[in-house]
């Protein structure tokens, strides 16, 4: 059997060899953690790489994700499926083996990482999730939920506020099943770090109410003593501090920053080969490090073991055991459809005059009585997002439930909530004001760009916000979150396109949706049963004109109303117009040319009217087209009174129209 630290130069020399082939990646994290991965992955990992989404499985995330071929080197050696020549494309066009870990690229990935910080915050998100599952599914003498998350992170993790705001929570919720690695190697691309980060980051994390230990990163017995350690503390997230040199093996450039983010070079791989006792060729893995890393029979051994707990909990808790089933397929429940239709329903005959952000809260109210696995928050604005209902049960502190407070930490939020959504087996939303969006735009992104099924609630949407004034008064959010691939946004006008907006995003299961509410009242509009069928489209005919149109009014969210009100009076002035509301751009422009045309019809002029920036308008209305909107900051007064400042009024609307026609 090979020694720990040969098959730790496997890792080495993979990653050697794809990094230089390439000419593109880091080599010095890996190289520098792979006596860690080593003893992780083959002493305590629960994993089964024929059966990579076994839903008991430990999650391991690579935060600092440059250090991509660590985790391809151990996806390969334990036996997933991601042969060589996958490892031989790092970094080419529709390799498997992406620069950064991508999820749904290869096996094994449970999320994407890059943009340091969210690999560990995703990694607090799927701890919390495994600690709330089991809180909800667990029963005595049936511990069917029962795993670890272990993380390794590097000093730019650390650096990051994100994981500020992450780690603080994972201490408070008191995560003994959150296990991370820091990658103490004191170098960032800039060099060595000492002249940027001092902090005393043992002292920080014990401050967060983690459980610190300290070993050398090369000594493979205290790094399985720290991991044993680790996992005996179950009220405590624990933070393994290893100290480790960058690039381990090569003669002339470890412990520098000159291996962190490019190649090593010929010159330098072959000396490294030497110093490790590594003689193989590039790509050449012999049959002894291959035994001692395959983790195919114990993970098929582990996963049977768990089966057979499983089908015991099944015969005591049957329903308990296909509600789990269902919910980690993210299957909806069998009366879904059902019992939405009647709530829309319902909400479109109470014809109610509110505020979309108090229509999403009877929405969330109605919702939650047909899905266990809603999980709700809001960063600190749970009184003023409206995102709580009486049927919650509030985390605090240790204790769970199905909401969660999670402090002014929007960014943190958001990529909390990617990895409860990755985990499987919930569905969570968060809500902040929607001009703080943007201190988690990154988050969002990422949902959208892994497809995952989280819900932001944006609320005091437009400068319709009022007396905050232009710093809580959102211009560009709407139209930047709507150029983000693969986000759906709903901005709705009322109490039914609220209820529709939100079982769109429910029912969506590859990327997330952005809703987008009103602080101020909104007039509930009549429609008929075929157009609350539409409202799904994301775009329909709200109120038709009488006659052929002139003109096509376009508006979403509070300015739906003004749109209508707006018809009225053009029609006094002899001007025919059709009014379309618009609650989702991407969902309209994902329809069929011939619904688009039978709305927008092709060589009727268009003018578009929202209270944001009007750039985006223009692939509707065109050059010759109009937009009532706004390009400047907004000013604090009264809600009203702002809007009717910036020309949101049926008087501007009208002279808009005329100019374009």
């Amino acid at each position: 059997m090979a020694s720990r630290r040969t098959l730790a130069n496997a890792i080495r020399a993979l990653t050697m060899d794809a990094v230089q082939k390439a000419k593109s990646g880091h080599p010095g994290a890996p190289m520098g953690m792979a006596d860690i991965a080593e003893v992780l992955w083959n002493d305590h990992l629960k994993h089964n790489p024929t059966s990579p989404d076994w839903a008991d499985r430990d999650r391991f995330i690579l935060s600092n994700g440059h250090g991509s071929m660590l985790i391809y080197s151990l996806l390969h050696l334990t036996g997933y499926e991601l042969p060589m020549e996958q490892l031989a494309s790092f970094r080419q066009l529709h390799s498997k083996c992406a620069g950064h870990p991508e999820y749904g690229y290869a096996p094994g990935i449970e999320t994407t990482t890059g943009p340091l910080g969210q690999g560990i915050t995703n990694g607090v998100g799927f701890a919390m999730a495994e600690k709330l599952m089991a809180d909800q599914f667990n029963r005595p003498g049936h511990k069917i939920v029962d795993h670890n998350t272990y993380v390794f992170l590097g000093d730019g993790c650390l650096m990051e506020g994100i994981s500020h705001e992450a780690c603080s929570l994972a201490g408070t919720w008191g995560l003994g099943n959150l296990i991370a690695f820091w990658d103490d190697n004191n170098i960032s691309i800039d060099g060595h770090i000492d002249g940027w980060y001092t902090d005393d980051t043992a002292k920080r994390f014990e401050a967060y109410g983690w459980q610190v230990l300290s070993v050398d990163g090369h000594d493979s017995d205290a790094i399985n003593a720290a991991i044993e350690t680790a996992k005996k503390e179950t009220e405590k997230p624990t933070l393994i501090c290893c100290k480790t040199i960058i690039g381990f093996g090569s003669p002339n450039k470890s412990g520098s920053h000159d291996c962190h983010g490019a190649a090593l070079g010929d010159e330098e791989v072959a000396l490294t080969r030497k110093e490790l006792g590594w003689e193989h060729e590039p790509f050449v893995i012999p049959d002894d490090v291959y035994e001692g890393w395959d983790a195919k029979a114990k993970g098929a051994r582990v996963e049977a073991e768990w089966n057979e707990r499983f089908d015991a909990y099944a015969k005591e808790f049957p329903e308990l055991a296909a509600e789990f089933k269902r919910r980690m397929a993210g299957e909806l429940p069998t009366n879904w459809k059902e019992a939405t239709d009647a709530f829309i329903a319902e909400t479109n005959e109470k014809a109610e005059k509110l505020a979309t952000r108090q229509a999403s809260q009877k929405t969330i109210a109605g919702l939650a009585e047909t899905l266990p696995e809603f999980l709700g928050g809001s960063a600190d604005l749970t009184g003023s997002n409206l995102t709580s209902c009486g049927s919650f049960k509030h985390v605090s502190g240790k204790e769970m439930g199905n909401y969660i407070s999670y402090g002014v930490r929007e960014f943190g939020m958001f990529a909390i909530m990617n990895g409860m959504a990755l985990h499987g087996g919930l569905i969570p939303y968060g809500g902040t004001f929607h001009m703080f969006s943007d201190y988690a735009k990154n988050a969002l992104r990422m949902a959208a760009l892994m497809g995952v099924r989280s819900i932001a609630v944006l609320t005091h949407d437009s400068i319709g916000q009022g007396e905050d004034g232009p710093t809580h008064q959102p211009i560009e959010n709407t139209s930047g979150l709507r150029y983000i691939p693969n986000m759906a946004v709903w901005r709705p006008a009322d109490s039914t396109e609220t209820a529709v907006a939100w079982v769109k995003a429910i029912e969506r299961t590859d990327g997330p949706t952005s809703l987008v509410l009103t602080r101020q009242g909104v007039p509930f509009i009549e429609r008929t049963a075929e157009q609350i069928a539409a409202i799904e489209k994301g775009a329909y005919v709200i109120s038709e004109a009488d006659g052929d149109a002139a003109v096509i009014l376009i508006a979403t969210g509070s300015e739906v109303d003004l749109a209508i009100r707006s018809q009225k009076a053009l029609a006094d002035d002899g001007v025919k117009a059709r009014v379309v509301s618009m609650p989702s751009t991407g969902v309209f422009d994902s329809q069929d040319q011939a619904y688009k045309d039978s709305i927008l019809t092709p060589g009727v002029k268009r003018v578009a009217i929202e209270a944001g920036v009007t750039d985006f308008w223009r692939k509707y209305v065109g050059l010759e087209g109009g937009v009532v909107g706004i390009n400047t900051f907004g000013e604090s007064a009264p809600g009203g009174v702002v809007m009717e400042h910036f020309g949101f009024t049926v008087e501007n609307v009208v002279k808009t129209v005329k100019e374009v026609l």
